[in-house]
Order: structure tokens, then sequence, then C-alpha cells
């Protein structure tokens, strides 16, 4: 085994090892040390997983954006690897935003679900990024693959700012900003609680991206090791 390979497993465990003392101490803030939220009761506690998640999702897709542009410059199926793993990771956490959305919404909107411009313009990069899989999945030619979903993945992130934005460009039944603000509006327990699950969730991220990434890149050498195998039995025949 190669120092390069040790040095790796190394940092791997360091990384899980930090996510999950992060991930337990977040939650253990969620219950013991955040206060409950006057107006809203206990079901206000759904804010600090949907908040980090949605920062996920955002980061996700701004990783498979600058992957997407690394590969488009410099042909690495490396970049493209990464870009597969980060819009992967990046719809897993976009679905669990729209899943606790909803059940933040359904006790105090008293409904499921409502065609806000948040929500909808949400659902809308939900829907770019799985486009993004399925071109990935069905398109056999794995550089034709990576080059067209590299400029879905560019173009898709356009729909990021707009969510970001949407409360405040729209008037939509989603609050707007009680943290990003000069003066954030929520107690400083909140706001720590927020901060450390924040760590936490992108902890989290940075965990499945690293495994993630490592199995496409084995992906990629078993499949060109085939095709290579695949031309040698070729010019033989």
């Amino acid at each position: 085994m190669t120092s390069s390979v040790v040095q790796g497993r190394a940092r791997l465990i360091a990384l899980v090892t930090a996510t999950v003392v992060v991930s337990a101490v977040a939650l253990a803030m969620m219950i013991f040390y955040a206060p409950t939220d006057r107006v809203q009761g206990v079901v206000q506690r759904i804010f600090y997983f949907h908040v980090p998640m949605a920062w996920v999702a955002y980061l996700a897709f701004f990783v498979v954006l600058v992957c997407s542009v690394g590969y488009l410059w410099r042909r690495d199926l490396r970049w493209d690897a990464m870009a597969r793993a980060s819009a992967e990771i990046g719809v897993l956490f976009t679905t669990l935003v729209l899943i606790t959305g909803s059940l933040w919404a359904k006790p105090i909107w008293n409904t499921w679900w409502t065609w806000d411009a948040r929500l909808t313009s949400t659902l809308v990069l939900w829907f770019i990024y799985v486009a993004y899989l399925m071109l990935r999945a069905y398109t056999p030619d794995l550089e034709r693959a990576a080059r067209f979903s590299a400029v879905l993945g560019i173009v898709g992130f356009i729909d990021v700012p707009i969510i970001h934005f949407s409360v405040e460009w729209w008037r939509t039944l989603h609050p707007e900003p009680v943290v990003v603000r000069p003066d954030p509006q929520a107690p400083p327990e909140m706001l720590v609680t927020l901060a450390v699950s924040l760590v936490a969730m992108t902890l989290v991220y940075a965990t499945f991206l690293v495994l993630r990434t490592a199995l496409e890149r084995t992906r990629d050498e078993n499949r060109e090791r085939e095709q290579r195998r695949a031309l040698e039995e070729a010019s033989y025949a």
C-alpha cells in the first residue's frame, strides 16, 4: 500500500470523524440549547435541518458549475467525475429541502404545497438536475455525456440566485431572510445552533463528495480498461 493511499485513508477517517462529532453536537444543540419558538412552537426546529440542507444544495450545484467549467476547459474526466458526484448529492439535498419545507409548511401555512415563487423555483432546480442525471445515464459515450451535461450544469446554476432572491423580487408566503441581514431577527442561541448545523451539513456533503467522486473515478477507470480490451480484441480478430 503506497503512502498516498495511506494518507488518503487517514484524511477520509479524519473527515468522517469530524462529520460525526459535529453532527452529534448540532443535534444536541437543536434539542437542548436552542429555544422553542414562541409563535411556531416545536415545528420551528425543522429550520435547523431545512436551511443547512438548502445551503448544501446551493453549494453542491456551485461545485457542479465549477467542475463543469473545469472539464470544458481541460477535458479532464476527473473534473467530470466530481461534477457527477456533486450533482447527485445536490439532487438528494434538494429533495430533502422540498420534503422538510412541506413538513414545515403544513402546520404553519395549513398546506403541504403552494405555488410560491421560492418553492416553485426550487422545484424547477430539482427538475433541471434530475434532467442532468438522466442525460448522463442515457448518453452512452462518456465524453459526449460529460460535454453535454457540463453545459446543462452551468446553465442550470442560473436558477440558484433566482431562488435566493425570489422572496425579495416577488411577494411570497415564504418569509424573508432572518439571518443573512445586518440585523438578524433571531435569538443568539438560534443563530449559534444554525451555524453549527451549517458546519455539520457541509461536512456531511464533503464526506459524500469524497466517497462518491472516488467511486465515479473507479467506474471511469474500469470503463476505460474495458474499452481498451475491446479494441485489443477487435484488432486481433
